[in-house]
């Protein structure tokens, strides 16, 4: 089921994809009351979930309030998250290897522990919506395709094995990134926190729609251009060891949002590095998920 949250006559609404992603069918429709999608993630159960999936393969006319998507503004799935993104770093070899030769440092592929860091989240990005330059501060602006998996009930001490369960579903992010912010300051949170900094969407599919672990093709591409193609399946460190590890010391709370880190292609891996600039329109994608396609703006 492919879930996702939409203006529509000046409303915000959550709603489902019908199966041929041409109608939304809006959750109120089957007496759901949910008022945004933290209230989904925190308070849908399983029987609604099948229902939904039910439903999904159902004709426009059989849905109470169901509207075509041209007639609608899709927004990002999360709009404003809880609390700050929690971030893989490093988390595909080849990108390893690319950062490093960015830094001009040397990199042995010895990775014993993974690397986290947050990303300030004020606001998500929608699709088609436009990612700002910062010109006035930022010189090298990248972009990260990144699989965003969503925690779907509180997660404390889980182990490895128990992992799966908490998981609500999935999302493609764009981790956007000033690299000479990320220079200057030795710490990735500033540089990658600037407002407009994560599109997501344009939807969540849910866990039990995604073979698990997920193997899905992960790519972006640049004005057209193929500039990361990889598998999620090439994770460093995979869903079960992020959850069971963070989970350790923290309770992963309903709706956490883990952006698992980006395989090689940004632009900082490149030579010369390629960054993006205003008029740029980047696309990140993500089997079975969907795409986010966003322009840079000045």
């Amino acid at each position: 089921m492919k879930i996702l949250t939409y203006e529509v006559e000046g409303r915000k609404k959550v709603g489902i994809w019908n199966r041929e992603e041409s109608w939304i069918y809006p959750l109120e429709g089957f007496a759901m009351e949910y008022r945004n999608m933290q209230e989904v993630i925190e308070g849908i159960s399983d029987s609604e979930i099948q229902l939904l999936n039910h439903m999904a393969g159902k004709d426009p006319y059989e849905v109470r309030g169901a509207v075509p998507v041209e007639q609608t503004k899709i927004l990002a799935p999360i709009e404003k998250p809880r609390q700050d993104v929690i971030c893989l770093g490093i988390n595909y070899m080849e990108h390893g290897e690319e950062s490093a030769r960015y830094k001009h440092e040397d990199f042995d592929g010895n990775r014993p522990y993974a690397i986290y860091f947050s990303k300030r989240v004020n606001r998500c990005t929608a699709d088609k919506e436009g990612i700002p330059a910062h010109k006035d501060m930022v010189d090298s602006l990248d972009y990260e395709a990144e699989l965003a998996v969503i925690i779907g009930r509180d997660a404390r001490g889980v182990s490895r094995e128990e992992a799966r369960k908490h998981i609500f579903g999935y999302s493609v992010v764009n981790d956007v990134s000033a690299r000479n912010i990320q220079m200057r300051h030795q710490q990735w949170f500033f540089g990658k926190s600037l407002d407009g900094f994560f599109p997501m969407g344009p939807c969540i599919v849910t866990a039990e729609e995604i073979e698990y672990p997920p193997q899905l093709g992960i790519r972006s591409y640049v004005n057209g251009e193929l500039r990361q193609n990889s598998n999620t399946g090439l994770l460093i460190f995979d869903i079960d060891h992020v959850i069971s590890e963070l989970s350790r010391g923290m309770t992963l709370k309903a709706g956490t949002i883990i952006a698992m880190g980006t395989p090689a292609g940004a632009g900082m891996g490149f030579e010369p590095p390629k960054f993006l600039k205003p008029g740029d329109h980047v696309c990140c994608a993500i089997e079975k998920i969907g795409r986010i396609d966003n322009p840079v703006v000045e």
